[in-house]
């Protein structure tokens, strides 16, 4: 998995990109990004399965913010960033989310 961040000069926002890896996702069909910036909405952020076999997906997120966020595996398996930033509880027992903070 990895968390990579480009802010950009002329705007307040910063291009993450979210990847996991083939080794987190295994054989994977699809992996879905959610979060506090889509609403929690897994079906707005697919990610795009490269050849290598991990998934990767960049987004514009408003710089000055933290977000958290959570990847679901095959519309079944939800999975945090394992480079995320920090981890904040879920409100779900004994599960965080994933945070990004720029």
């Amino acid at each position: 998995m990895a968390l990579t961040k480009r802010y950009l000069k002329n705007r307040p926002v910063c291009k993450v990109t979210f990847r996991m890896s083939k080794k987190a996702v295994g054989n994977a069909e699809s992996v879905q990004l959610a979060g506090e910036f889509n609403d929690w909405r897994p079906d707005e952020n697919p990610m795009k399965k490269l050849a290598d076999g991990s998934f990767s997906l960049v987004m514009e997120l408003e710089t000055g913010r933290e977000y958290q966020y959570r990847y679901l595996i095959d519309h079944e398996k939800w999975e945090n960033d394992w480079e995320a930033d920090k981890y904040i509880p879920s409100g779900t027992h004994g599960v965080d989310n994933s945070v990004v903070v720029l």
